[in-house]
């Protein structure tokens, strides 16, 4: 997959682009926390992220169809660029606000809402079929690697100077910008260019609600994320619960991906081949348990080690989730589809970060972790009954007929 020239700037594009994210989402977390010293703008972080996802989701889909994919996500990253470029600018000339840090994560998330959809359709285009699966552990094992290394680079650069952190993220985003930028144009079925229809801009969910495989793996990952995230909490671990600083958040941010990546090279020398949906499941609801035991542990040790499983199980849910999503979407629907996913994983992810802030402000981080874990394990076997036809996936192919 690696040979060909398209799909090797894409794969050291995302590994920028999640280098600088996790380099700046560290940099964010501790400056907000440090000027403020309450979780629930932790929460506000992630709400200001997701916010513009949710209310443009009918949107990028339709730009992601109808306009080339490449230019669209090299659009994205400079805009994402600029924003990193004005926290620079901010800190060093002491100007930063709460207010203003609120108002560029608002422009970022915008960005990334045509961002995702963009890239996430974009890789079908760059891969044969077949190889999307290993094309899509690749993609992960790369963002896990940036995961690893971003988290800790964050933490030392933000420990010399938070411009620092900042600067190091608008370098990383131009990069990314230039080199999916040169990408060799990729065959693309677009959508009609016409004036586009309540159903033209529906498409996307209509699709799923129609095919309880896709919608039952993107609505499992929503509510188990959404109740049971932990990520939003990570500097209030480390300050306040485990007491191993700045650096000690890096690490905690990175143990995810230490497992993520370690799992994602094994999927690459050794493909899930059978019994897809009940290892979905099984990752699922393991991934729920660590996130309990990380919730009440107060020993770093066992916090990173079950933040390590956390990573490891979630690796393997998102590859057959996004490999489901590809290889059954007509690619003049890809962008549409991508776009409620994107909506989904935001909700999961950003919106999840705000029920934790929230939770936490409220009842203290152990109870919003802990108990969302449990919530979550609740979840997991709950869409097993009430969708057994993803349950009963076999193989990550075509035919996912099952067996």
């Amino acid at each position: 997959m690696l040979k060909i020239p398209g799909f090797r700037l894409y794969v050291v594009a995302i590994l920028f682009n999640w280098l600088a994210i996790q380099i700046q989402t560290v940099a964010v977390g501790w400056q907000v926390y440090d000027m403020t010293r309450n979780p629930f703008d932790l929460g506000l972080v992630g709400l200001s992220q997701f916010a513009p996802a949710l209310c443009l989701v009918l949107v990028t889909g339709a730009v992601a169809d109808r306009f080339s994919r490449r230019l669209v996500m090299g659009l994205c990253l400079l805009v994402m660029a600029f924003v990193s470029g004005t926290f620079w600018w901010l800190t060093r000339s002491g100007s930063m606000a709460v207010t203003a840090i609120f108002v560029l994560m608002v422009v970022y998330g915008a960005s990334r809402a045509f961002y995702n959809p963009t890239r996430q359709s974009l890789i079908a285009n760059i891969v044969p079929p077949e190889h999307l699966p290993g094309a899509l552990a690749t993609t992960s094992t790369a963002m896990q690697v940036a995961t690893i290394c971003g988290p800790v680079a964050g933490g030392l650069l933000y420990g010399l100077a938070a411009e620092v952190a900042y600067g190091t993220s608008f370098v990383l985003l131009a990069i990314a910008a230039v080199l999916v930028l040169a990408i060799p144009k990729p065959a693309q079925n677009r959508a009609p260019r016409r004036r586009q229809s309540w159903q033209d801009l529906t498409a996307g969910f209509s699709f799923i609600r129609q095919r309880p495989i896709i919608l039952g793996a993107i609505s499992l990952d929503l509510f188990v994320v959404l109740l049971g995230g932990a990520f939003a909490l990570l500097p209030v671990y480390a300050r306040d619960v485990l007491d191993v600083g700045i650096f000690g958040l890096g690490v905690l941010r990175a143990a995810p991906a230490i497992g993520a990546i370690a799992v994602a090279l094994l999927l690459m020398a050794r493909p899930i081949r059978r019994h897809a949906g009940r290892t979905m499941f099984a990752c699922v609801g393991l991934f729920s348990f660590a996130t309990l035991v990380f919730g009440l542990s107060t020993h770093v040790w066992l916090s990173v080690a079950a933040l390590v499983i956390i990573g490891a199980t979630d690796v393997v849910s998102v590859i057959i989730r996004q490999t489901l999503i590809q290889l059954h979407t007509p690619d003049e629907l890809r962008g549409r589809v991508s776009a409620v996913n994107t909506v989904f994983i935001g909700a999961s992810n950003e919106l999840g970060e705000f029920r934790a802030g929230s939770m936490a402000a409220l009842f203290g981080p152990v109870v919003a972790v802990a108990g969302g874990a449990l919530v979550s394990l609740g979840i997991c076997a709950l869409w097993m009954r009430l969708f057994p036809t993803l349950r009963n996936v076999d193989t990550l192919s075509a035919d996912t007929s099952p067996r």
